[in-house]
């Protein structure tokens, strides 16, 4: 799956387009994808504020379910993450090119994780909490409102993110 990503990023930088990466003060990016673990495919939404030209915060849920089976019963976990995320963007600082946006941050969120076994005998939600992640990541857009985002940790529960970013 690493490889997917990394060729995809190839692909996407050997393009030429006119694009604009980083989030001016005052600016608005919708975020939405799926991320990468070894528990479940977790699917997340969130949105990132720009606060100053290089700072941006903002909410983002998650969403992901896993099945297994131990010792002949199966169990079902749910994890909801509701997270806020502030991000410092490094595009002034190292100069990048105008079509990619390369970040890092931290994200702290509250964690809402249940566990049932297929008879209903086991039922907790005692490791649900708060947490606090850190993620780096980068993004490359086509044009000015759209690109791909690619971030590995993030507040979601899982080893990282892929998905599309919008600025409205």
């Amino acid at each position: 799956m690493k490889k997917l990503f990394v060729i995809s990023f190839l692909i996407i930088g050997s393009l030429s387009a006119f694009a604009q990466g980083s989030l001016d003060k005052g600016g608005k990016q919708l975020n939405a994808g799926v991320g990468f673990s070894n528990f479940g495919v977790p699917i997340y939404v969130g949105m990132d504020f720009g606060v100053h030209e290089s700072i941006t915060v903002g909410p983002r849920l998650s969403y992901r379910n896993y099945n297994q089976t131990i010792n002949g019963f199966a169990f079902n976990q749910n994890l909801i993450v509701l997270s806020f995320n502030g991000n410092y963007h490094f595009n002034k600082l190292i100069e990048l090119p105008s079509e990619w946006d390369l970040y890092a941050g931290l994200t702290l969120g509250y964690y809402i994780w249940s566990v049932k076994d297929n008879n209903n005998n086991f039922n907790t939600n005692q490791s649900s909490g708060i947490g606090l992640d850190a993620q780096l990541g980068a993004r490359y857009f086509f044009n000015d409102k759209v690109g791909l985002n690619l971030e590995f940790g993030g507040g979601t529960g899982n080893g990282g993110l892929f998905g599309v970013t919008i600025k409205i």
